[in-house]
């Protein structure tokens, strides 16, 4: 099993793609309708931003179904270091995300703060010592 693409629903295609542009996500597929979708190089998996209206509608839901204001999930972003978590989390913050929490030490022994992008989607910013990163920034999990 793998998770190859992860979708959000965004209910301005522009500006989220601006958004995600602006974080460094490099924007891959242009021939489809810029307007409708957005894909970008994440790593070890692609991001893209769809229509929100039309990701409910393919998922079953009525187009016009509203998001509550906690989704029951978050992205995550891992960071090297914990000076590297600040500053993803300030250039987030400089870009239009909003912070839901500010960077803080953990009772596991790491480093982490969360911010909404304008979409509202969760994400957070760590760094977890117990799980190194992988040249392209993956996490390696401990068996």
């Amino acid at each position: 099993a793998h998770i190859s693409l992860v979708t959000l629903g965004v209910s301005d295609m522009p500006r989220a793609a601006r958004f995600y542009e602006a974080l460094g996500f490099t924007r891959k597929v242009r021939a489809a309708p810029e307007h409708e979708v957005a894909f970008f190089d994440a790593g070890t998996l692609a991001l893209s931003l769809y229509a929100a209206s039309g990701l409910a509608s393919d998922a079953g839901f009525p187009p016009d179904t509203a998001p509550s204001a906690f989704r029951g999930t978050s992205l995550a972003w891992n960071c090297a270091s914990e000076a590297e978590v600040d500053a993803v989390m300030a250039l987030t913050l400089e870009v239009g995300a909003t912070e839901l929490v500010p960077a803080k030490k953990t009772a596991w022994g790491g480093y982490h703060g969360h911010f909404a992008d304008p979409d509202g989607h969760i994400w957070e910013v760590a760094h977890n010592p117990q799980f190194p990163l992988s040249p392209e920034g993956r996490g390696i999990l401990p068996d």
